[in-house]
């Protein structure tokens, strides 16, 4: 449920919109009053706010001022003026959007929905948020770095950790590392593979029973994750 204040003095209006937008799953809680708004605002939690700018007591473009103030919530204008200038000083008050009265209240919902989705890009989820990678590969000094410091590896080693870097998410097998490192001859056998991951885990300090970075496959090779 969407949560909407609505500071408007003209009730009649304000639950002609709060019935019209129930269905769309937008709740609007009505303040008819700039500082009954202001408090509610304060007090409550609140996805958005439709202000109308003639208000009593206090003009809307100051209450604009004033949520901007204390929230970042977006704010639509909604009122029957239509000077530019008031549009202006709206927008660099702080409002997000000015709908000139009258309007469609489909319009108003388009609006809210249009506002909420550009809100909700604007702001970081746990997926979006890239955490930094515990290892770096660093090809042109050849050195593997682990949480900034580098690891101590053999030309096969290094070569063999960071070939499943570049393959990261893929499964490599035994055979795949032996014909594709340098360091390793061709006539390794896929027994020796498995010594030289078992040295890097132990430098990379996890347990071969719950890996971290990498994780065996059976009966094919090998798959790095982090």
């Amino acid at each position: 449920m969407t949560n909407v204040l609505m500071i408007e003095d003209d009730l009649e209006l304000a639950e002609i919109l709060m019935e019209y937008l129930e269905p769309f799953n937008i709740a609007i809680t009505i303040a008819d009053d700039p500082y009954l708004g202001l408090s509610t605002l304060d007090t409550q939690k609140f996805d958005l706010v439709i202000l109308d700018l003639t208000l009593p007591g206090l003009d809307g473009l100051e209450v604009c001022k004033e949520i901007r103030k204390r929230h970042s919530v977006p704010i639509i204008i909604s009122s029957a003026r239509t000077d530019i200038t008031d549009k202006v000083t709206a927008l660099e008050n702080g409002a997000d959007d000015y709908l000139p009265k009258p309007y469609n209240p489909r319009e108003l919902q388009a609006r809210i929905m249009s506002l909420l989705r550009r809100q909700k890009g604007l702001i970081p989820t746990e997926q979006s948020v890239q955490k930094p990678k515990d290892l770096i590969l660093n090809e042109d000094q050849m050195i593997i770095l682990l949480q900034g410091k580098q690891l101590h590896l053999t030309a096969a080693e290094y070569g063999i950790l960071g070939y499943l870097m570049k393959k990261e998410g893929g499964v490599v097998s035994r055979e795949e590392l032996i014909y594709n490192i340098e360091a390793i001859s061709e006539e390794t056998t896929n027994k020796s593979i498995d010594v030289i991951i078992g040295r890097i885990r132990q430098k990379l300090g996890e347990n071969p029973k719950e890996p971290t970075y990498i994780h065996a496959i059976r009966g094919v090779g090998y798959k790095f994750l982090q």
